[in-house]
């Protein structure tokens, strides 16, 4: 890989320099400003060539002399109007009010401006902050690497997310279980606030910041609600709605997140805060991705509830906006209990064109509860469950599908019954087969993908890296190297992720 900046490349566009910092604004109840600490002799570990094309940015924008991208993303430089700033906000974690926490480890950079409207630029890993508690501030290259990867196989899965720009990584050591290596990943948003930010300031009662922000919010992020009889409550319904349409995503993929505490829950309904995720191998609705959920509170089949929860603890935190004719939060309710139809729906519609279904039936949710309750009898793979039955034709049960099941008799009858939910709607082979692979992945981020990866940057070669983000990127298309799209390895039953990173 060459990591040279381009001595001949310093002709063009200078750095970045339409630098919003909007969230500055807002006053200096809501963060801290504070440099990043750097790491030194930093080198590049990747780079989202496709991010950076949809920030306008020229193709060698991390070689460029003028641009100093290496030390800038790594904490080292600023460009000119950056301010670096910490937000503060709170939380419940694990179900437990967690009181003040705020940006322990990420700094925001301030807005670029860009076709799609302004995007955050937030440094993970940058170094201590107020907030910071009993952490380092740091960020380590293991957990870099996940997060880096998986926020972009998660866009390229068309799931709302934040992004990875880019990672890089020094030899600066950082202590977790073992001595690690520092690494910085480069995050983008339209919009980093959580539900936390809110919580925030209604539990610490700053009234007068909680109306500040949620205006703010409101003002840049979300207009039309201003056009509501109540703001507030119309702000709530369509942070549920887009909750509702990510849990479903996630569910629909077999995505666990890991931690969905409500500091890392976004308004805007992104995957937020990469950390002991994991995407299911063998189906197991009582799948627990994370190695220090003891109690299984994040398993995958809470996944839903637990966004439910979450949005309960955000209209808690809006409850002090409520006009006095609205004071006992009847318009919170009504706009929690759109969840209720909105997620179900919205899992319907997703399971459905996963099995290539083009109209809807009333029997349609005992198929589908079949087949996941078939997948989960025999635990699975959830990824290739779905891609296998993609190639079902009328007349044949593809041979790999069969490979995956023990109860060959159990398969046979959901197969005739869902042979003939097709047969209704005069389904046609080839056309459905298209329309399902388009939804249902070949490839996605499993933990020994990620660890092959890692071990590899670990000894000092990031290229395992970037071949696994190309891969990623287009996760509908069979991959080159078949391993990428197979079964899972043995030793991958013992990999473990936890809190630590």
């Amino acid at each position: 890989m060459n990591n040279s900046v381009s001595q001949d490349s310093n002709q063009g566009p200078p750095p970045p320099a339409a630098w919003l910092n909007r969230y500055a604004e807002l006053g200096r109840a809501f963060f801290t400003e504070l440099p990043a600490q750097g790491m030194a002799k930093p080198v590049w570990v990747a780079r989202s060539m496709a991010l950076a094309d949809q920030l306008g940015w020229p193709a060698d924008w991390w070689q460029r002399a003028d641009w100093q991208a290496l030390e800038v993303l790594s904490g080292n430089a600023v460009w000119p109007g950056m301010r670096t700033l910490a937000t503060v906000y709170s939380g419940h974690q694990f179900g437990s009010w967690a009181g003040q926490l705020g940006d322990g480890r990420a700094l925001l950079l301030g807005e670029v401006d860009t076709t799609a409207g302004p995007m955050e630029l937030q440094l993970k890993g940058a170094g201590l902050t107020p907030y910071s508690r009993m952490g380092d501030g740091r960020a380590v290259l293991r957990s870099s690497i996940r997060e880096f990867l998986c926020s972009e196989a998660i866009a390229a899965l068309g799931i709302p997310t934040t992004r990875a720009l880019a990672l890089t990584a020094s030899a600066l050591p950082v202590r977790r279980e073992s001595l690690e290596t520092a690494a910085v990943v480069t995050r983008v948003a339209p919009s980093f606030i959580r539900f936390g930010h809110f919580e925030h300031f209604a539990h610490t009662g700053q009234h007068a910041e909680l109306r500040q922000l949620a205006d703010f919010f409101i003002s840049h992020h979300a207009p039309e609600c201003l056009a509501a009889a109540n703001p507030y409550a119309a702000l709530l319904e369509r942070v549920v709605r887009q909750t509702a349409e990510l849990m479903a995503d996630w569910q629909a993929v077999g995505f666990c997140h890991g931690v969905m505490n409500t500091d890392n829950m976004s308004m805007l309904g992104l995957t937020l805060d990469y950390g002991p995720f994991g995407f299911m191998d063998g189906f197991d609705p009582g799948h627990v991705c994370n190695h220090s959920d003891h109690q299984g509170r994040y398993a995958y089949a809470a996944q839903p509830n637990i966004g439910f929860w979450n949005l309960h603890a955000l209209a808690q935190a809006l409850l002090p906006l409520m006009d006095e004719v609205d004071k006992d939060g009847a318009p919170l309710l009504a706009a929690l209990d759109v969840y209720k139809i909105a997620f179900p729906a919205a899992l319907m519609q997703r399971m459905r064109a996963k099995l290539g279904l083009l109209t809807e039936q009333d029997a349609d949710r005992a198929l589908i509860d079949d087949w996941l309750k078939l997948m989960a009898g025999v635990r699975a793979d959830f990824t290739l469950s779905f891609r296998r039955l993609s190639s079902l034709t009328q007349g044949d049960d593809p041979a790999k599908l069969r490979d995956l099941f023990i109860d060959q008799a159990a398969l046979a009858q959901w197969l005739q019954r869902y042979r003939d939910r097709l047969n209704a709607e005069q389904s046609e082979d080839g056309p459905r087969s298209l329309r399902m692979r388009a939804v249902n992945p070949a490839v996605v981020l499993r933990n020994h993908l990620a660890e092959g990866a890692i071990r590899a940057a670990q000894a000092g070669d990031f290229s395992e890296t970037e071949r696994l983000l190309a891969v990623l990127q287009k996760p509908f298309i069979e991959p080159e190297r078949a391993s990428d799209a197979a079964l899972p390895p043995d030793w991958a039953q013992t990999l473990e992720v936890s809190c630590s990173s």
